[in-house]
């Protein structure tokens, strides 16, 4: 195993890592579980419970601070009493492990770091009991164990099936069917691919999506009228692929400068949205139409009041939350999901990413101001608001996480653990 950043020395390090094991082991089933990218319902919203419902002056208590993990925006994942993450150290792609105290346990590199254009990671880990898997931003994808980082298989998915790399480096966070692991390489050859996940092989390749590239969106996987669909993003359309044989069923056109889709897609009661930033496309809903093995799309309302960029969007009682980033708004924007309807577009904190939790909305600018909303299409109030120190370099993009009564947010090199729980009992 390679150590990154450390000068433990390597009978110490062994004890860490019986430790971690040991902790792994033993932690409780109720420990905080934030398995991939936005989720383990991948719908970006939280199971907490229990969370102020207003922050004090200067924000909630800061718990740790952790420096060391790296420059990017991948977001943080946990289970079993660790937390995961990825960025660039010392000219590697870094995938760093830490318990829940903040302490470091062990790093591990997935090839070399990103430095070009908005340099370090951009992927978040994916945990699949106790293996971890990591795409970096050049398409190494690997799996590793989560408990010690020892990798245990590899492949570059653009060398494997003659992907092209887009301006801005591949994003996705990869998806785990059962046995299967998601990825989408994209090009002339295929657009999706699954494989076997404890070995790496290949299970199936979807057909090319007319020869388009990947996105920087995530896959996602919805059931409907008993047909598996994988839902992704590829640089210009919406695509559906069967998700038991990769079969190409729908490719729904969602132009958009600079080809960025970013959104994963979101699918609520056989409507599936997406939204894209730049004005050029913004917000649509399309109804989903299953016929045995066969699927289609229809379109069913479109919205350039909320063209969101790569900060996502909650879908939360009938609504849809998110950012806007046309030239001139850059506007928090609130929409209904069955017309499109905008309800609100107010200021807020500024643009950025959003996540949800206990009937919240948790919003942060792209320059490090943080935000508490209430989940009402009512109007965007801020109840409350902070800044993170200024302390990481760069734009603050990496989604925040609600999870265990803490607030984790990620800016460059460091993480912010903040506790957002409410410890108040009684009336």
């Amino acid at each position: 195993m390679t150590l990154l950043k450390t000068t433990i020395p390597c009978a110490v390090m062994v004890v860490l890592l019986g430790a971690c094991q040991a902790l792994y082991s033993s932690s409780p089933e109720d420990a905080p579980y934030w398995p991939r990218f936005q989720g383990s319902n991948a719908d970006n919203i939280s199971t907490d419970t229990g969370l102020l419902t207003q922050w004090p002056e200067g924000g909630p208590r800061l718990i740790w601070t952790v420096d060391g993990i790296g420059e990017g925006f991948a977001g943080v994942v946990m289970a079993n009493g660790m937390i995961y993450t990825a960025g660039n150290v010392d000219g590697k792609m870094t995938i760093t492990a830490l318990d829940m105290d903040g302490n470091m346990r062990w790093q591990i590199a997935n090839g070399d770091a990103y430095e070009k254009d908005y340099p370090g990671a951009r992927g978040t880990p994916t945990l699949d009991g106790d293996r971890l898997y990591h795409e970096s931003p050049d398409g190494r994808l690997a799996c590793f164990n989560a408990v010690t980082g020892k990798e245990i298989w590899s492949l570059n998915i653009l060398d494997e099936f003659d992907g092209k790399q887009t301006q801005w480096a591949l994003a996705e966070s990869i998806l785990i069917d059962g046995d299967r692991l998601i990825c989408c390489p994209g090009g002339a050859k295929t657009a999706v691919v699954a494989l076997d996940k404890m070995t790496g092989k290949t299970v199936w390749k979807s057909p090319s999506a007319s020869g388009d590239l990947a996105s920087y969106a995530s896959p996602t996987l919805i059931e409907y009228k008993g047909l598996r669909i994988i839902l992704t993003m590829t640089d210009s359309a919406l695509i559906g692929v069967n998700a038991d044989n990769g079969e190409l069923l729908f490719q729904h056109a969602h132009p958009t400068k600079y080809k960025v889709n970013a959104l994963m897609p979101v699918f609520r009661d056989g409507h599936i949205l997406t939204s894209s930033g730049y004005g050029t496309t913004g917000s649509v809903l399309v109804k989903l139409d299953v016929d045995g093995d066969k699927a289609s799309v229809e379109q069913v309302w479109q919205s350039l009041d909320l063209d969101n960029h790569h900060g996502g969007v909650v879908v939360w009682e009938g609504h849809v939350y998110g950012a806007a980033h046309s030239s001139g708004k850059s506007r928090w924007v609130c929409l209904d999901w069955k017309t499109g309807e905008t309800k609100y577009s107010e200021k807020g904190v500024g643009k950025g990413p959003v996540t949800f939790a206990d009937g919240m909305l948790y919003t942060m600018s792209e320059n490090r101001d943080v935000g508490l909303v209430k989940a009402t299409p009512e109007s965007h109030d801020v109840i409350s608001r902070f800044e993170i120190p200024r302390q990481g370099k760069g734009k603050s993009w990496a989604h925040p996480v609600v999870c265990g009564g803490r607030l984790y947010i990620r800016h460059g090199d460091y993480l912010y653990a903040y506790d957002v729980k409410n410890h108040v009992s009684g009336p």
